[in-house]
């Protein structure tokens, strides 16, 4: 794992390993604005970063500041929000996709199953 950003607010190392011990093989690496921004240009054309990029190779990228943004708007811990993006991306990397509904629903019942097992609730549901 690399954190390109200050610890402060940044899960553990320890939390990283646990929410992507199933996806042997992923590499996270946690990026300020600047760096999210620069990649999602890069890759996506988009014009602002995005919480999570996944790449073919298995590399994870999540953007800091845009997960936490995104928790507090979403009324989220950070460690929930976090462990959901790292099984976004993690899934991403085994093919998962969500750009047609039926492949959409199927990935969402992958991160509700897994991130049920690290003890936390499903992502999707409006509380």
């Amino acid at each position: 794992m690399q954190v390109a950003v200050p610890r402060r607010g940044v899960p553990s190392p320890a939390s990283f390993r646990r929410w992507a011990a199933g996806f042997p093989g992923i590499s996270l690496r946690i990026v300020g604005r600047k760096e999210g921004l620069f990649l999602n240009r890069k890759f996506r054309g988009k014009g602002e970063p995005t919480n999570v990029l996944t790449f073919h190779t298995g590399d994870v990228v999540l953007c800091h500041p845009v997960i936490c943004k995104e928790a507090r708007q979403q009324g989220k811990s950070l460690a929930a929000h976090y462990a959901h993006l790292v099984v976004h991306g993690a899934l991403h990397s085994r093919g998962y996709d969500h750009e047609r509904k039926r492949d959409a629903a199927r990935m969402e019942r992958a991160e509700i199953r897994i991130l049920r097992r690290l003890g936390f609730g499903n992502p999707y549901a409006i509380e």
